[in-house]
């Protein structure tokens, strides 16, 4: 089976869980909710597209293997908005601070980050599935609209690096991902021209996953790679079965159902 494969890594990453009073958490990865976003984002298909946003949530499934889960931050967040005024609606920042100037009030807010964190992710396209995988991938190579990871303020730090490859399963497609380091020195160059012996080593070993730079930044040593997969796959047992509330429901009303999710812990080799 075919399977679509990308990477996310940030300085920043804040994956929405359920929004109690003015606490805004995060996963330590990406869930169902945030991968369709980024999906539908490079396709180009708006939040309140109801249609469009139903048939992707329903045609594919993903799988997250957590290289780093990184550190937690937590920021105390303030911000000035004025209140609803029947039907109009302020259409820009400016628009709240000038026209709204009477009617501003500030909103408190505690919201969580990951910093630092890297997961790899795997999507297998079910049966009437409205885009084939190389279009999706087309897509991230050439996204419609800005992605970013979970939040706005949270930009991509590393290219996803997208690619379809064959595997039995899951397992499989993830660990053999090429996903390639993050900081490319001039060693790892020379190292890598070393081993395939020419001046252009696209294809050289040591350029297929983390450098040692990046392992060291990373902090991961000692950690815990973590499987995350809905669905049936042949390469990995489920060790636990989560309950996540990440399953679009409406994009439009921001509603969302449970869902099941498998999960496989494994040491760092």
């Amino acid at each position: 089976m075919e399977y679509l494969l990308f990477r996310l890594y940030g300085p920043l990453a804040s994956w929405g869980e359920i929004a109690v009073g003015e606490s805004r958490n995060t996963a330590s990865y990406p869930g169902k909710s945030a991968l369709l976003g980024l999906l539908a984002a490079a396709l180009g298909i708006c939040r309140d597209d109801e249609d469009g946003q139903s048939a992707l949530s329903e045609s594919y499934q993903f799988a997250v293997k957590v290289i780093s889960t990184g550190h937690l931050l937590r920021d105390y967040h303030t911000t000035q908005v004025p209140d609803s005024v029947g039907s109009f609606t302020y259409r820009t920042r400016r628009d709240e601070v000038i026209v709204g100037k009477s009617r501003l009030g500030t909103i408190l807010s505690s919201r969580e980050y990951r910093c630092d964190s890297l997961s790899l992710v795997a999507v297998r396209a079910l049966a009437g599935a409205p885009y084939s995988l190389q279009e999706l991938c087309n897509s991230l190579l050439k996204p419609k609209f800005h992605l970013y990871l979970g939040r706005k303020s949270c930009p991509l730090a590393a290219p996803l690096n997208p690619l379809i490859r064959e595997a039995r399963g899951f397992g499989q497609a993830l660990d053999e991902y090429p996903y390639g380091p993050l900081y490319i020195s001039d060693y790892l160059i020379r190292v890598a021209r070393k081993e395939s012996g020419t001046s252009k080593p696209a294809d050289a070993q040591s350029l297929a996953t983390l450098s040692q730079e990046d392992c060291y930044a990373l902090s991961i040593t000692g950690q815990q790679v973590r499987y995350y997969w809905e669905g049936e796959t042949e390469d990995l047992k489920p060790q636990q079965v989560l309950t996540r509330y990440d399953q679009p429901l409406s994009r439009s009303r921001w509603q969302f159902t449970q869902r099941m999710e498998n999960l496989f812990m494994k040491e760092v080799e």
